[in-house]
């Protein structure tokens, strides 16, 4: 039975059960009570049967409320607790859902959605706040040290050119920087993959390449793809987002005129794709910690970066059911290797 109608039920019969149990009871104590002592020689003691009947509906009505609130009204206590404890700021507060179903079932389950929706919102505030004040430090002092700079009178035209490039350089860096920790954050805290439909993933990562033309074209790259044909359901929006980090990172690492390999194909149950590229590589040290949050391998590209990408292009992936690994050796280039389910 739903919950909310034995709730309305429960109300609704609890004054006449009362009472007609209270009846059927006063009659049954009277009768007792009259075999072992005869009223009838006492009309006084009749006196006593409205008493009886009260204390008996008293009775009744304080088991019956007892047994109500620990079953019906339970759920109803409990998220009272809960809500005072989400309002004190505690947003790890859950309702137990496993005793209730129906109505009451789906109110503790969407409340429990709430609360830890707020958590992560939380939780991103957070994580947002340090990372940004402590990630933003660096730039900001180089852009203050060169302001200074240019506030010198006997700067040449050449030194106040590179000053103002330094400054719009950091700049730059930190709008693309800002723009990462929201990306990851948002991810970070997300639980469920949004919006997901199906669409022609080789397709997908065609036009990423295409959108990196000028790039890979530039440094006469050649740029080599073996791509099976194969539908696959996720957010295109990040999926997008996956496919140019790995492909930009081949081809900043790539050498004037070297070669990177793109192929996709089903295996073994599984949508595998792997983007190779025959730069420096790198060595176990850096291959272990590339996915970690700011990490920068490779100082000579330090400032082309900020060690996000590729921890949001695995935190992607993990929403996806998905995972990424990289094979590489110094001298050897790299190969990242993703996999998605089918």
């Amino acid at each position: 039975m739903d919950d909310s109608k034995r709730l309305r039920r429960a109300v609704t019969f609890l004054v006449p059960a009362t009472m007609l149990v209270a009846c059927v009871l006063t009659l049954a104590i009277y009768y007792l009570l009259n075999l072992l002592f005869d009223f009838s020689h006492n009309q006084g003691l009749t006196l006593w049967i409205p008493m009886l009947a009260l204390g008996v509906c008293l009775l009744i009505g304080m088991v019956f409320s007892a047994v109500l609130s620990k079953t019906v009204l339970r759920p109803f206590t409990d998220m009272i607790a809960a809500m005072s404890a989400i309002s004190a700021g505690d947003f790890s507060v859950r309702v137990d859902d496993r005793k209730n179903k129906g109505a009451y079932g789906d109110f503790i389950r969407r409340f429990n959605s709430m609360a830890e929706e707020l958590g992560n919102l939380e939780m991103f505030r957070t994580d947002f706040i340090n990372t940004f004040s402590h990630e933003f430090k660096t730039p900001m002092v180089s852009i203050r040290g060169y302001a200074k700079l240019l506030k010198r009178e006997d700067l040449t035209p050449a030194e106040r050119d590179s000053a103002l490039n330094t400054i719009l350089r950091e700049s730059e860096r930190m709008t693309q920087m800002s723009r990462n920790i929201l990306l990851l954050s948002r991810y970070e805290n997300t639980r469920i993959l949004p919006d997901p439909r199906p669409y022609a993933l080789d397709e997908q990562i065609r036009q990423c390449i295409g959108l990196l033309e000028e790039s890979w074209l530039k440094k006469e790259i050649v740029l080599a793809g073996d791509l099976e044909s194969i539908e696959y359901t996720g957010n295109e929006d990040m999926m997008d987002h996956v496919w140019l980090n790995l492909l930009s990172n081949a081809v900043k690492f790539s050498p004037q005129g070297g070669e990177i390999s793109v192929a996709l194909r089903r295996l073994s149950g599984r949508i595998v794709a792997e983007i190779r590229d025959h730069g420096p590589g790198m060595d176990a040290e850096t291959a272990r910690h590339i996915f970690d949050k700011f990490y920068k391998g490779d100082s000579s590209h330090s400032s082309e970066g900020n060690g996000l990408g590729l921890s949001i292009v695995k935190r992607i992936l993990e929403l996806c059911g998905g995972s990424i690994r990289v094979e590489s050796a110094p001298g050897y280039g790299s190969t990242f290797i993703v996999e998605l389910p089918e």
